[in-house]
């Protein structure tokens, strides 16, 4: 139920990007000067994004697992074409999740919410990069940084900073100028340690949080 709401929201957020890249697409196919990918090209991209995580956390000192909700946030990537088909990509942008324990099918404990900043690097290769419809694929690294962490019930809560890999499939198609349509799915492999307190008994949990991310936008070349 998670993932589908998710995909509502962010199918609704495809709907509203097609509908700007229709106000700018021109009426005349002779009239949208197209030029491919090239070295030197700087693409910016703002994306929808739904957040999903691919949660499994578990603990050695407290019965139950852990769930984390899904969220749907704006995101703003840069990309800078090192070659005609390589590039780097850098993203930006921030999550919110609230988060729950599941001791048994009756108990259920709030351990409130926390933000999470995912800067994450990609080297990409895009194929078919002198044409309109040009996919890619990217592998890379992300460092997420859990912060405004909020303890709910528990009397408090600490999640570990902490490195990832990270790898991505998507495309982009130029439907104008230097504007393009931009589809994109990452997958991040994310680990942290929590530690909470609660009822004056510390526990602690290993989470993989391992996030998919679902985005769809525009990108301007430059």
């Amino acid at each position: 139920m998670r993932l589908i709401n998710t995909l509502k929201a962010a199918g609704a957020a495809a709907i509203l990007v097609a509908a700007a890249a229709a106000s700018i697409t021109p009426a005349s196919a002779d009239d949208m000067g197209f030029k491919g990918k090239s070295a030197g090209d700087i693409l910016i991209r703002g994306r929808i994004v739904g957040v999903v995580p691919d949660e499994d956390i578990k603990s050695n000192t407290l019965a139950g697992e852990g769930n984390v909700d899904n969220d749907v946030i704006p995101e703003l990537d840069f990309s800078y074409f090192i070659t005609d088909n390589i590039a780097l990509e850098l993203i930006a942008g921030t999550s919110k999740h609230s988060v729950d324990w599941d001791v048994n099918s009756s108990t259920n404990v709030d351990l409130g919410s926390v933000r999470l900043l995912p800067p994450t690097l990609t080297a990409q290769y895009h194929f078919l990069s002198k044409q309109r419809f040009s996919p890619y694929l990217g592998a890379g690294v992300n460092y997420t940084i859990f912060y405004d962490a909020k303890s709910g019930a528990a009397e408090s809560i600490k999640y570990d900073n902490g490195f990832g890999l990270a790898f991505q499939a998507g495309f982009d198609y130029a439907i104008s100028g230097p504007w393009s349509l931009n589809v994109d799915v990452k997958k991040i492999f994310l680990n942290t340690d929590v530690t909470t307190n609660v009822g004056g008994t510390t526990y602690k949990a290993d989470a993989d949080l391992d996030p998919w991310l679902f985005g769809v936008g525009i990108g301007y070349r430059f």
